[in-house]
């Protein structure tokens, strides 16, 4: 019989017992620092939550805009700081929800927005004197959301840069990960880019792209594996960026990391300050970057939505709870809380409310705020630390001998891996080695008697009628004199900025203006991987 082994969630063998030969030779100076300062390991500020907690949200959005907004509204109601806006499929590839692949899928996993309008519906009453930072996850089209956002603020008198904007627009992942894409690779890149130097000089306060490793997690990424490809997507867009003359060191002050918290504490917390650690290096070494902020890696965690069973929903409080914890205690800067329902449907009020409630009880009654970095010095943390940091190197290294990450993406390279993990794991848990509390362990026969959220059945019609009436009333010389300029900026390699805000304001529908690009850079066509 073999002896059993102990190990995190992603594979890391953990020993009995951790003591000083476990961190021999380890220089505190050079690989802790002081909190606020490089490498940053122990968190981005000097005083990290003494001065300021982490902004608290949820993930919502569903059916319309107006629906929508009554949910962010609540949100903010309950104490929330900020709201990420989710986005139905359609919307996340660039498709009216007039189009016929749109059927069926309009407003169902996020909000259906489709012009202007729908950005002036979503956003009507919502206090932003209250909100510290709306996020959205526009990533295909991330150009377009930004052309919205600005053509918003713009009509009403705001300055957009008096709202903390964090636009995710991290296209490459979609290739690997979850299959919201639209244009080729490179295009996607090219578009990406495009926000990065033209919101990074408008609107430092914006983030003009977070890269997204929560995706890469969900889709069967180590946590290694999750900084690591992460990592490389953002080479890729700087590189990019680097090469049209950007100065990175001024455009990606407020750049984020976009990560997943699951339930396995200690793996999760090591992970965190190891991004933050390999994130200071590149872009100090890789980067030229001297300015700290720019070295300083901010991160908004959502706690994983894998990790929620609909067998015996509840438990996913406790599930949550670690998350947060581990997000806490690995010091980010932005927390959005999965609800115990979400296994089951979109989330209830009252199962919104709990998530947020969790968030707000780690942050009163924990004791976790009270202490920068509290589990630094642990041999076991330092530890896999040191052995996570080195790993997501030796993963840049070899990405880069393969020609980056675009390269990876078009061979197969990072699909292969996450769909081996996947496979191993789903396995582990069919096998009973990965042990999941009511799913394959302490069962229940009993049916969970959960309140499901009802999701309205009419928001491709009431899109459609909005479409139409829009399409009657608007200008529409003014709209097709915008999309060919669209395209004359695409064809001539130029910042789609001014031009996407253009057609923005003339009420250009989104499926519109992707198609206007689609003409230039036509479509990517996924490669088959086995």
């Amino acid at each position: 019989m073999s002896e059993k082994k102990f190990v995190t969630r992603t594979g890391y063998e953990l020993k009995r017992v951790y003591g000083p030969e476990d961190v021999q030779g380890f220089n505190a100076a050079e690989k802790l620092g002081e909190p606020g300062q490089y490498p940053f390991t122990r968190g981005i500020r000097e005083n990290m939550y003494r001065d300021g907690l982490w902004t608290m949200g949820q993930y919502a959005g569903f059916a319309t805009a107006e629906e929508a907004n009554e949910r962010y509204r609540y949100l903010i109601e309950q104490g929330g700081t900020g709201f990420s806006i989710a986005l139905d499929l359609p919307t996340q590839m660039g498709l009216d929800s007039t189009d016929p692949l749109s059927d069926g899928e309009v407003g169902k996993v996020g909000v259906a927005l489709d012009s202007l309008q729908d950005i002036e519906a979503l956003f009507d009453g919502v206090p932003f004197e209250k909100v510290r930072q709306i996020r959205t996850t526009a990533n295909a089209d991330g150009v377009i959301m930004m052309g919205w956002l600005v053509a918003f603020c713009e009509k009403n008198g705001i300055d957009p840069n008096n709202i903390s904007f964090f636009i995710q627009n991290d296209c490459l992942k979609e290739y690997f990960c979850r299959g919201a894409y639209a244009f080729p690779p490179a295009a996607g890149v090219k578009l990406t880019a495009d926000v990065i130097e033209y919101a990074g000089r408008k609107f430092p306060n914006w983030t003009p792209v977070a890269v997204s490793g929560y995706h890469i997690n969900e889709a069967g990424a180590s946590a290694v594996q999750e900084i690591a490809f992460t990592l490389a997507n953002m080479c890729a867009y700087f590189d990019d960026a680097q090469a049209r003359g950007v100065d990175i060191n001024v455009c990606a002050r407020n750049i984020y990391f976009f990560l997943g918290a699951n339930t396995d504490v200690v793996e999760e917390i090591a992970k965190f300050r190891a991004a933050r650690r390999a994130f200071a290096k590149i872009m100090k070494d890789r980067y030229g970057c001297t300015d700290p902020e720019t070295q300083r890696l901010k991160i908004f965690c959502y706690t994983c939505g894998s990790a929620l069973t609909a067998e015996q929903p509840l438990n996913n409080i406790v599930r949550v709870t670690l998350e947060t914890l581990a997000a806490v205690a690995g010091g980010v800067q932005t927390i959005a809380t999965s609800s115990y329902d979400e296994a089951m449907s979109l989330p209830t009020p009252q199962a919104v409310r709990v998530a947020l409630r969790t968030q707000q009880i780690m942050a009163c009654e924990s004791g976790l705020v009270n202490t920068v970095d509290v589990f630094a010095g642990s041999y076991a943390i330092e530890a896999l630390t040191d052995k996570m940091e080195a790993e997501i190197f030796a993963y840049i290294d070899e990405i880069d001998s393969k020609g980056g990450a675009v390269k990876c993406i078009e061979e197969g390279y990072f699909q292969r891996i996450l769909s081996d993990n996947s496979y191993r794991r789903q396995k582990a848990i069919d096998d009973g080695e990965v042990q999941i509390v009511g799913v394959n362990c302490y069962r229940e026969d009993e049916e969970p008697d959960i309140p499901v959220f009802k999701l309205s059945m009419d928001a491709q019609e009431k899109q459609t009628a909005k479409i139409e009436r829009l399409k009657k009333t608007r200008d529409n010389e003014r709209v097709a004199k915008a999309l060919e300029a669209m395209k004359a900026a695409a064809r001539n390699n130029e910042n789609l900025g001014e031009t996407v805000i253009e057609a923005c304001k003339a009420y250009a529908t989104l499926g519109e203006m992707c198609g206007a690009l689609k003409e230039v850079y036509g479509e990517y066509e996924p490669m088959k991987i086995y």
